[in-house]
């Protein structure tokens, strides 16, 4: 009788566990349908509780749960749309040239990547996890240089217009650090439109003119580039600011508040955050020359890489010119014919990792192999000078200048094109759901 009970008991909590085992549990679901890939809620709750997390190490307030959700799915959808673009061209980047970057930041961080990695390891971050989001940043940056780019040109006409204000007036030693709010208006808007989002938009200003915070004022309500990080800008000079911006920032002061200003994407708030000087009497600059290889199907990237071992070998045993290496073999068409010279320049006018390295070398000092997103390259660094802003610097600042403030304009252009035409559809939650 004792062994029937418990046998019966036994089938009894067998039975339960099967039930409670059986029970459905959603895992993740898909939270938006993007052209042919799809966003994860779980993305969106790990953007979330990034945000949520930086805002508090700032001690920065945020916005309601519902449009702090908005702005994240916002920034993912843009954010899989360039992705998406960069992988239907072919643009991809490989381990190699990851690789070289991240050694670059564990340089400039004066750590090793052993080191650096174990510092992220200690902060929470697995070291594989910060190789993709380094991957996916380069990507992106990659990829709105191709897109953009190409948008743009400087007419002479304009940089001359720049010069002879710099010559004349003399291009004021400040820069700005930009809020930015935008109440977005939709394409071609009614006028109950046009109504509702002024009405918004003098609302949002009222509340920051009676001193509600301005950064948690833009996650909550700017449909801007800059929204998650509460609408703020890095510090621009006048001449490189988007139009709008420049027009009434002349002559302001830290804390000036401007707007609401329409345009054709809506009504715009203005604050200025912050300024700084700027020091242009002397610039400094570098004369190298280089040589490039670039991988392609039928030059491997670790032949690529091992050539140049060998060239470099070949050049500091004396059995080699460099010159002559980079007339028969750089892939570099402005540079080859001259034996790779590439002249005196601004170090930042290279791409970080080739401006990385040069800042490493001695004057005669040639690096080892190294990879950017031109292809593989060996650089020499032949002499460094400082020299005062002369017409040519003057020419070449106002070009830098006019494509700065022309590459922000075309970039939120081309992103607002690319998300007209995709397909998107957000399925909201049920906890969300009316």
């Amino acid at each position: 009788m004792k062994h029937s009970k418990k046998l019966f008991f036994a089938l009894c909590a067998l039975a339960m566990s099967q039930t409670v085992m059986s029970a459905p549990q959603e895992l993740d679901r898909v939270a938006v349908q993007l052209n042919d890939g799809i966003i994860l809620e779980s993305e969106i709750n790990n953007m979330v509780d990034t945000v949520s997390a930086n805002a508090k190490a700032a001690n920065q307030t945020l916005p309601s749960a519902e449009a702090l959700r908005t702005q994240v799915i916002e920034r993912l959808i843009l954010t899989r749309l360039q992705l998406q673009t960069a992988d239907r061209i072919g643009l991809s980047i490989g381990d190699l040239q990851l690789d070289q970057t991240i050694a670059n930041i564990a340089k400039e961080q004066n750590m090793t990547v052993s080191q650096m990695q174990q510092q992220l390891e200690s902060e929470g971050m697995s070291y594989s996890q910060y190789r993709e989001q380094l991957r996916e940043e380069i990507t992106i940056g990659e990829i709105q240089r191709i897109q953009v780019q190409r948008r743009i040109q400087v007419s002479p006409q304009e940089i001359s217009s720049l010069v002879k204000l710099i010559e004349e007036q003399g291009l004021k030693n400040v820069e700005f650090q930009v809020g930015h709010i935008l109440i977005e208006l939709p394409s071609d808007p009614t006028s109950a439109q046009l109504e509702s989002s002024s009405r918004r938009a003098e609302a949002v200003l009222k509340r920051l003119n009676d001193g509600a915070d301005f950064k948690s004022t833009a996650i909550a309500s700017s449909s801007g580039p800059k929204a998650l990080e509460g609408g703020v800008w890095d510090f621009m000079n006048i001449n490189e600011m988007p139009t709008l911006f420049a027009e009434v920032i002349t002559n302001a002061k830290k804390g000036d508040i401007f707007g609401p200003i329409k345009s054709g994407s809506g009504f715009h708030i203005i604050k200025v955050m912050d300024t700084r000087g700027l020091q242009t009497q002397e610039i400094d600059e570098v004369k190298s020359r280089h040589i490039l290889l670039k991988p392609s199907p039928i030059l491997s990237e670790d032949r690529a890489q091992a050539m140049l071992s060998n060239f470099l070998k070949d050049i500091r045993n004396g059995d080699a010119d460099f010159a002559k290496l980079a007339r028969q073999y750089s892939e570099d068409p402005g540079s080859a014919a001259k034996g790779g010279e590439l002249g005196w320049a601004e170090p930042s006018l290279y791409v970080p990792e080739f401006s990385q390295t040069l800042e490493s070398l001695s004057p005669g000092e040639i690096s080892e192999p190294f990879r950017t997103t031109h292809g593989w390259h060996i650089v020499q660094l032949e002499e460094r000078r400082k020299t005062d802003a002369t017409d040519k610097f003057n020419s070449n600042r106002a070009h830098q200048l006019i494509f700065r403030r022309k590459f922000n304009e075309e970039l939120q252009n081309w992103l607002d094109e690319m998300r007209s035409d995709a397909y998107i559809e957000i399925f909201e939650p049920e906890n969300l759901r009316g």
